[in-house]
């Protein structure tokens, strides 16, 4: 996820880059923040016994991170592939922490202070101590993950980093880039190639056979043994064929490219889940995903990248899109805690019961991730970028 997750434009960087992909990273950032609504209401109904915990709305949302991811790969491999002459690996890694860490940093902030606002209560109702919470939160800015069950894991829902959820994206972004440094950048393309398509198998393997029983490719956010391999193999793939689509990307223009894209993401994630019928050994829903991963992601990037995406109106939009959607994925989730509490405690379960402050999750998350992007993550990687990035790299 990076900027998901997701950019890889420093503020020392001139290369141009593609806006309208920034855009698109915006438009799923915000679909992120709106299955997250609809994720509550099942996730209440599910704490109160009133209803299976299914989300009904956006039930595809969850991969946006997957997206996310490929987006990423197409960008770094675009930003960086031609530079590594002139750059050392150190310096690829100084770039990265100066673009991801500052708001990660924030983020986990936010996650303290909006798990303090509920008075540190977990979801069975008990009280975390706040030295706990105090070691949660120094781990989370040094992205050292909690593992289920130990005393740092606040939340007690067995989330990789309990005072922000989404930084789960975040830690396997970390690992895609140490890869890429160290390994993935050298592969010749046919290479690279073959590299994608047996992490394809892999992928296909593991969450078409339903290997993690989730029944879907929402894997990744907690540190078991059955997440973390499947949260790395459900990066990798994407992040390999994002960078993969970048070295032979050949463009042309298409009219309307920002649209096609946005609405395609949203019907995708719209799609009703996909039932398995009988004890057929496979997840029809994880397959409808993959395919989508696999197949359709790549063509809506491809579309993407040949569209333009600087000028008018909607070059605008791009750029203020792309400029939110990193600090919008990270911020969001703290104030989302708060509201899946309150829907807890009142028994709310359907968007009609609460649209008015369901619009104000959604107004304050993006008025905040705002405040963070002008206020904290732009001035500090301009100054970090000042310090300790070369001009000429």
């Amino acid at each position: 996820m990076q900027k998901t997750t997701i950019s890889s434009a420093n503020f020392a960087d001139t290369k141009p880059h593609y806006e309208l992909l920034d855009g698109l990273r915006g438009v799923a950032a915000l679909l992120v923040l709106f299955y997250h609504i609809f994720e509550g209401f099942a996730f209440a109904e599910g704490v109160n016994g009133a209803g299976s915990g299914i989300i009904t709305t956006l039930n595809h949302g969850h991969i946006a991170v997957d997206f996310f991811f490929i987006l990423s790969g197409f960008v770094i491999s675009y930003a960086y592939d031609d530079r590594w002459k002139r750059m050392s690996t150190w310096q690829f890694f100084k770039r990265r922490l100066i673009r991801l860490h500052p708001m990660l940093i924030m983020g986990a902030i936010i996650g303290f202070m909006a798990f303090a606002f509920v008075g540190f209560e977990r979801w069975d109702g008990s009280t975390a101590p706040t030295g706990w919470v105090m070691t949660a939160l120094l781990l989370t800015m040094f992205m050292i993950p909690a593992v289920p069950g130990v005393p740092y894991e606040v939340r007690g829902n067995g989330e990789m980093f309990p005072l922000n959820g989404p930084g789960w994206s975040l830690f396997f972004e970390y690992i895609g880039n140490i890869l890429y440094a160290l390994f993935i950048r050298r592969m010749p393309t046919k290479v690279l190639a073959g590299f994608t398509v047996l992490l394809g198998i892999a992928h296909a393997w593991f969450f078409i056979g339903d290997v993690s029983g989730y029944d879907s490719i929402g894997v990744g956010w907690t540190i078991d043994s059955i997440n973390f391999w499947g949260g790395l193999v459900r990066m990798l793939f994407p992040f390999s064929m994002g960078m993969l689509l970048a070295r032979t990307f050949r463009p042309c223009k298409i009219k309307g490219a920002f649209w096609i894209c946005s609405i395609a993401l949203a019907l995708l994630f719209a799609v009703p889940p996909v039932t398995s019928p009988g004890n057929i050994g496979i997840s029809l829903n994880s397959l409808y995903e993959f395919a989508c991963i696999a197949f359709l992601f790549p063509v809506i990037v491809w579309i993407g990248a040949c569209g333009e995406g600087g000028k008018g109106i909607t070059g605008k939009m791009n750029r203020i899109l792309g400029d939110i959607s990193y600090p919008l994925y990270i911020v969001h989730y703290p104030i989302m805690y708060i509201f899946y509490a309150w829907l807890i405690k009142n028994g709310i379960y359907t968007l009609q019961e609460c649209w008015g402050a369901a619009a104000c999750v959604i107004v304050s998350s993006i008025l905040l991730a705002l405040l963070c992007l002008k206020l904290y993550d732009e001035p500090v990687r301009r100054w970090l970028s000042k310090k300790f990035i070369k001009k000429q790299q």
